[in-house]
């Protein structure tokens, strides 16, 4: 683990705590309208699922150029949003991405 790291975990510490103590630091939040509530909400899950996007549909070549990349770990996405939508079950959307994923891998499709 280098020192960079780190550092970068104490800056994104530093970034998202406002967010996730904004009950603590705005004593009359309670009053905001349930449409706020909700947007507050959807923050958290709306950056984890753009940081999962960029780690799934971007490469980065040797180059440093950014390359769009569509291969098996995009349709386990699609495949667990879709299970999610179908089942409501977040776990069991993982589970069968990680299974897609795993037998692709195991019969030579993806590396």
């Amino acid at each position: 683990m280098s020192v960079e790291l780190v550092a970068l975990a104490v800056l994104m510490g530093a970034v998202t705590y406002p967010s996730r103590a904004l009950p603590l630091l705005l004593p009359g939040i309670e009053h905001l309208t349930d449409s706020v509530h909700a947007y507050l909400r959807l923050i958290g899950p709306a950056i984890l699922a753009s940081l999962a996007a960029v780690n799934v549909l971007v490469l980065v070549a040797p180059d440093g150029a950014a390359q769009l990349h569509l291969g098996i770990e995009t349709l386990a996405v699609m495949v667990c949003v879709g299970v999610m939508a179908w089942r409501r079950n977040l776990l069991l959307g993982l589970l069968a991405a990680m299974a897609l994923v795993a037998v692709a891998r195991a019969a030579g499709l993806a590396g």
